[in-house]
C-alpha cells in the first residue's frame, strides 16, 4: 500500500484519513484470516481429525466403502514426538537457567531470579500450557502461545495475636499480585501478516476467537476494558474451537481480537485518553494493543505498555518452511501415508465383511407372502420347495493375505515420514532381524530430527517466553522482582530415545575398562544420569561418595609407601657397601698383579747371577739357569693368571 505523507508526518489518502482504528484493524484481520482460510483451514482441520481418529464422508476413497475405521499410526507418531521433545525439555526438572551478564561479580540477583521464576511458573502450571503447545505443534505444524497477565490472589499461612497477646490464631493472608500465564492458541484462532516469517519482523498479528461474556465484563468492572455494551456474537465457524462438532454454542459468548502490532499514529491517538510520548509523537507507525469485541466495539487501544516493546506472543514450528511463518507438523509428514493405510484397512475390512456375511439371492415366487428376507442367527426362512435351489449366497472367496503386508508396510513409511519410534520403523536388518550397527545409525538419524524440532522449540518459543515472563514480572512486580541486569540461557537435555542410545554407548565403552581405571567412577555417573530412574540423584550421590579417598585408607597407603621406601634405602645402601668392598679388592689384585712381574724379574736375575765367575764354563752356566728361569717363571704366571681367574668368579657370584 503507497502512502503520502505531508509536512506534519501524516497520511494524506483519504481512505487512510476517513478510516476507523477499529476498521483499519478489522480489515487486516479478516485479510489475514482469508489467506489463512484458502491455504491452511482444510488441511488443518482434516489434520485434527486424523490425529483424533474421527471419521468424516469427505475420508471415502470408494463410493461402495462403508468402513470408518481410522489408523492409530499418525496418533502414535504424534505421542510419540511430543514426549520426545517434554523429556528433552522437562525431563531434568530444571527446564532452563539464566546466566548474568560477562564481568558481572555478583550473581545473587541471577539466582535469585532463577530461583523465583521457577516457583511462579509450578504456580501458573507452565508446563501443562507448554505441552499443549508442543501438541498444537505436531498437529498443525505451529505451537503458539499468549503471554497474560492476570491478578490472582496469594494465600499464605500466617498467626495474629488476640486476647492481648495471650493466645495466637492461625490463619490466611489474601494479597492480590500479578502472575503472568502462558496461554495456548489454536492456529484457526491466530492471525499473522502473510509477508513475515516470524512474530517481531510482521506488521502485527491477533488473536481472533470467542470467548465467555462473563470474561469481558469481568475485565470491564476491573477497568481493564471500556465499559461500552458490546452486544451479541455472530457465528464463524472457521474460529470455533472444535469444527468438528455439529452442535456450537451459541449464547453468552462474546467474539474476542486481540490485536498486538503497528498502527496508524493518528488513528490511534484519536482514540486515546492519554498524550503520546515525544519520542512516539515523531513515529508514524506506532507499537500498539487494540482490542475490539463483536468485530465493531472497541474495547481497548494504546500504546504498547510493556517496557521492552514487545508482542505477548511467542510461536515455533516443528519444521521449518523456507520463507514461511506456517510450519510442518507430523501430521502433514504422515499424512499420505496415513491416507493410504486407512483406505488399505478399510477395503479389507470390507471385503472381510462380505466374506463372513455374503449377500444372498432368493426366488421371491417360492416364498411365503410375509416373509421378511432377512438373515439372523436361528431365523428359520420358509420355502416352497429344495432351499439350496432358492437360496443361494455369493462366495466372494478370502481375504487375501497380500494385504497384511502392505499394511505393515504402509505403517512403517508413517514411522519413516514422522520419525517416530517402533521396532517396525528400525532400520539395518538382516534376514527380518535388527543389527546393531543398523539400529545404531537409523536412532542417531532420529535423535538428530528431534534435536532439530528442539532448536526450533528452545529459540522461537521457550527462551522469549522467559524473558517476556521475566519482563513483565519486573515491570508490574518490582518488589518482587529486583533484578534489572540479567542474561537467559535455556537449558534442555537429550530425550529418552537419545538416552538410552547414549547409555548403550556407554556400556559398551565400560566394558573396555578395568574397575580400577580412575575413569571407571566417571563412565558410571555418566550412566547413571542418563537413566530415567527415580532414585538417580541419590545414586549419583553414592558414586561421587564412593569416588572420594578415605583419610585412614589414604593415611595407611603413605606410611606403607614410605616404609617400602627406607627399605629400598637399606637395600641400596648395603648394595653400595658391597660394590665397595668389591672395588677395593679388585684394585688390591690389580696392584698385586702389577707387582708380580717386578718381583718375578728381581728373582730371575738374582737365579741367574747367583755363584757364577769369570770363564767360558760360567757363560754355559749362565744360559742354562736362564732357560730355567724363563721357564719357571712362566708357570708362574701361568700359576697367578688361574689363581686371579679363580677370584674374579667367586666376586662375580657373591
Amino acid at each position: 500500500m503507497k502512502m503520502y505523507l505531508n509536512d506534519n508526518n501524516e497520511s494524506t489518502d483519504p481512505i487512510i484519513i476517513e478510516q476507523s482504528l477499529k476498521a483499519w484493524v478489522m480489515s487486516k484481520v479478516d485479510d489475514w484470516g482469508d489467506y489463512y482460510d484458502s491455504n491452511y483451514s482444510d488441511k488443518h482441520q482434516e489434520y485434527y481429525r486424523l490425529w483424533r481418529g474421527q471419521w468424516a464422508a469427505e475420508d471415502k476413497t470408494r463410493q461402495a466403502e462403508r468402513s470408518r475405521i481410522i489408523a492409530p499410526a499418525l496418533q502414535q507418531a504424534v505421542e510419540s514426538n511430543v514426549a520426545e521433545i517434554e523429556e528433552a525439555t522437562f525431563g531434568r526438572g530444571t527446564y532452563f537457567d539464566i546466566r548474568d551478564n560477562m564481568g558481572d561479580s555478583d550473581t545473587a540477583d541471577i539466582e535469585f531470579l532463577r530461583n523465583k521464576l521457577h516457583e511462579d511458573f509450578d504456580m501458573c502450571k507452565v508446563r501443562r500450557d507448554v505441552s499443549e503447545c508442543l501438541i498444537n505443534s505436531a498437529v498443525f505444524g505451529n505451537g503458539i502461545g499468549e503471554v497474560v497477565l492476570e491478578e490472582v490472589n496469594e494465600m499464605k499461612p500466617s498467626t495474629e495475636s488476640i486476647m492481648d497477646g495471650a493466645m495466637e490464631a492461625v490463619g490466611v493472608t489474601v494479597s492480590k499480585r500479578t502472575a503472568v500465564r502462558l496461554r495456548p492458541i489454536l492456529p484457526q484462532n491466530f492471525r499473522i501478516d502473510p509477508t513475515a516469517t516470524n512474530i517481531e519482523e510482521a506488521l502485527g498479528v491477533a488473536i481472533d476467537e470467542f470467548v465467555g461474556q462473563h470474561t469481558v465484563e469481568q475485565l470491564q468492572e476491573q477497568g481493564v476494558y471500556r465499559d461500552i455494551e458490546i452486544g451479541t456474537a455472530s457465528d464463524d465457524f472457521e474460529i470455533e474451537a472444535d469444527q468438528s462438532s455439529f452442535t456450537t454454542y451459541q449464547d453468552d459468548k462474546t467474539r474476542l481480537t486481540k490485536y498486538y502490532g503497528l498502527v496508524p499514529r493518528h488513528m490511534l491517538e484519536e482514540e486515546l485518553d492519554y498524550e503520546l510520548d515525544e519520542e512516539d509523537k515523531e513515529k508514524y507507525w506506532i507499537e500498539a494493543v487494540v482490542i475490539i469485541a463483536n468485530e465493531g466495539h472497541l474495547l481497548k487501544a494504546e500504546a504498547s505498555p510493556y517496557m521492552m516493546k514487545d508482542r505477548p506472543v511467542v510461536a515455533f514450528p516443528w519444521d521449518v518452511v523456507p520463507s514461511r511463518f506456517w510450519g510442518r507438523g507430523v501430521c502433514e509428514k504422515g499424512y499420505n501415508s496415513q491416507k493410504a493405510l486407512d483406505a488399505e484397512l478399510r477395503a479389507r475390512i470390507d471385503a472381510l465383511a462380505l466374506t463372513v456375511h455374503p449377500m444372498l439371492a432368493m426366488d421371491a415366487t417360492r416364498i411365503p407372502r410375509g416373509t421378511k428376507p432377512e438373515i439372523r442367527a436361528g431365523k428359520i426362512l420358509l420355502t416352497n420347495g429344495d432351499p439350496k435351489e432358492i437360496i443361494n449366497p455369493f462366495n466372494f472367496g478370502n481375504v487375501s493375505q497380500i494385504t497384511f503386508a502392505q499394511a505393515q508396510a504402509l505403517q512403517t513409511m508413517v514411522q519413516q515420514s514422522t520419525g517416530a519410534v517402533d521396532s517396525s520403523g528400525v532400520g539395518g536388518s538382516i534376514n527380518g532381524e535388527a543389527t546393531a550397527a543398523g539400529i545404531s545409525m537409523s536412532l542417531g538419524a532420529i535423535i538428530k530430527r528431534h534435536k532439530r524440532t528442539l532448536i526450533n522449540f528452545q529459540d522461537s518459543f521457550l527462551i522469549p517466553f522467559i524473558k517476556k515472563a521475566a519482563w513483565r514480572y519486573m515491570q508490574y512486580e518490582p518488589e518482587l522482582y529486583p533484578v534489572s541486569d540479567y542474561n537467559f540461557r535455556a537449558s534442555s537435555t537429550l530425550g529418552i530415545i537419545a538416552r538410552e542410545y547414549e547409555v548403550s554407548q556407554l556400556v559398551q565403552l565400560l566394558q573396555t575398562m578395568g574397575k580400577e581405571t580412575p575413569y571407571y567412577p566417571i563412565m558410571l555417573k555418566s550412566i547413571v544420569d542418563n537413566m530415567n530412574l527415580s532414585n538417580r540423584e541419590e545414586l549419583i550421590g553414592l558414586i561421587d561418595e564412593a569416588a572420594k579417598p578415605n583419610p585412614e585408607a589414604t593415611k595407611n597407603a603413605q606410611e606403607t609407601q614410605a616404609a617400602q621406601l627406607a627399605f629400598q634405602a637399606s637395600q641400596t645402601a648395603a648394595l653400595s657397601s658391597q660394590a665397595q668392598e668389591s672395588n677395593a679388592r679388585a684394585q688390591k689384585l690389580m696392584i698385586e698383579a702389577q707387582a708380580i712381574p717386578q718381583e718375578m724379574e728381581i728373582d730371575r736375575i738374582k737365579a741367574i747371577t747367583t755363584n757364577l765367575r769369570d770363564g767360558e764354563n760360567d757363560d754355559r752356566e749362565f744360559e742354562r739357569r736362564l732357560a730355567v728361569a724363563d721357564r719357571m717363571l712362566k708357570d708362574k704366571e701361568m700359576t697367578l693368571r688361574n689363581n686371579n681367574q679363580q677370584r674374579g668368579s667367586n666376586n662375580g657370584i657373591q
